[in-house]
């Protein structure tokens, strides 16, 4: 008891009522700190000295470990690492192509495909390809999310090399990407719980907008381009405003994994669909919410015992169709109650537990989707029948993107990381 009182005791103690003070040594200065703790050597009074590390094995609670922890701003940017290849602009473009996109540009759209396509392959990506979506400011730019934690955009019809960009803003796989309707900006999401958005021209992250789970679709609002929303592995939708870098809603309810989300036309409403094998399929598989009132608007939407990988609506009309883990497409209503058109679906294709993707044509009169057997499928989406089928890739088809003034030109992204444009 000695020894621990005299090591836990201080030279101010008092013992018997005498303080057993030495004799005051000449002045002395106190020692300089441990040199593996930083410290500020700056002659300013006001210096703060960071808080010592807690001993070993001692409970941390949960107050001192925010203390501890790193301040972050979840709109904190880095800059990217981005490998500039070629260029990004469309002076090296094939007159034909050029004079195509122009025209489109003027309101002079061009009908049917041709009578044989071809095809253009993009190699770069070194594993899975997770999605694809053309610039509709740049129609000649492609970007693609992939597995190797890269984002490439692609100058699909230049003559000089086709991969223009390669951005390195992510740590882990990313699994989403957006084009920005305000100019030649893209949104992406992945693994490492970010969503970040990128100057493609700069090769410069300006935002990044951090979360507590891994981040699997982001989303723009049609109606207003500085929000958008975002799911992730535990559920949680979030709508995040892009000129503060802040969170402006919420969407709280017991989810799996969310797979996607999709805004109706009239941007009042949002559906998501999520991973609900371990509750009640019939009640969270598609999930309908009202935005600003950030409640659900409808939960039995599909009560077959399968999860939809993707949700996307129809351009114009009131509907939207989810690709259904059972090897179709299936039909709603985007008005309540939300119906599923129990007498039409699209169901050629093949989806065998892949995150298989579909996507409508800007006018909306055709659905393509990718398929477990590596084909693409072309549907008419007033009849369902099939219009062609495209073989693509060995490995399965995992998204599909139809251009946004060529309609019979469509992107296909594969499992093995292989990007083909038919056209």
């Amino acid at each position: 008891m000695d020894l621990l009182s005299t090591a836990y005791s201080t030279a101010s103690d008092d013992e018997d009522g005498v303080a057993a003070v030495a004799p005051p040594p000449s002045r002395q200065f106190p020692p300089p700190p441990k040199p593996n703790l930083p410290y500020n050597y700056s002659t300013n009074p006001t210096r703060t000295v960071p808080p010592e590390p807690p001993l070993p094995g001692r409970y941390i609670s949960k107050r001192e470990r925010a203390a501890l922890a790193p301040a972050t701003s979840p709109t904190e940017s880095n800059p990217v690492y981005s490998s500039i290849l070629g260029s990004i602009s469309d002076a090296n473009i094939p007159q034909d192509i050029l004079s195509r996109l122009q025209s489109h540009k003027k309101g002079r759209a061009h009908f049917g495909p041709p009578a044989e396509r071809s095809s253009i392959v993009l190699n770069g990506h070194v594993r899975s390809v997770n999605a694809l979506q053309w610039s509709n400011s740049h129609a000649h730019l492609l970007a693609s999310a992939g597995m190797d934690n890269t984002i490439s955009i692609w100058n699909v019809w230049s003559r000089d090399r086709k991969q223009a960009r390669v951005l390195k803003c992510h740590s882990a796989a990313v699994k989403d990407v957006q084009w920005s309707p305000q100019g030649i900006f893209t949104l992406s999401c992945g693994y490492d719980c970010t969503s970040r958005l990128v100057d493609v021209e700069k090769g410069v992250e300006t935002q990044s907008f951090m979360e507590d789970q891994m981040i699997g679709v982001v989303k723009y609002h049609p109606e207003n381009c500085n929000l958008f929303i975002s799911g992730g592995s535990k559920g949680h939708l979030k709508l995040w405003d892009v000129r503060s870098g802040k969170v402006v809603h919420e969407y709280v309810r017991n989810l799996g994994p969310i797979l996607d989300v999709e805004f109706t036309v009239d941007g009042k409403h949002f559906i998501s669909s999520s991973d609900v094998s371990r509750s009640n399929i019939s009640e969270n598989a598609i999930v309908v919410w009202d935005i600003s009132r950030q409640v659900p608007v409808s939960n039995q939407v599909y009560v077959e015992a399968y999860t939809c990988t993707c949700i996307r609506s129809h351009p114009y009309d009131p509907y939207f169709i989810a690709q259904s883990n059972g090897n179709y497409i299936a039909i709603f209503s985007s008005k309540p109650p939300f119906k599923l058109d129990k007498f039409k679906r699209f169901e050629s294709h093949g989806v065998s537990g892949f995150p298989i993707k579909c996507n409508f044509s800007r006018d909306g009169d055709k659905i393509a989707s990718g398929s477990s057997d590596g084909c693409v499928y072309i549907y008419d989406s007033r009849s369902a029948r099939i219009i062609e089928k495209m073989k693509a890739f060995a490995e399965p088809c995992i998204d599909v993107a139809f251009h946004p003034v060529m309609t019979d030109v469509v992107a296909s992204c594969s499992w093995n990381g292989s990007i083909m444009v038919f056209e």
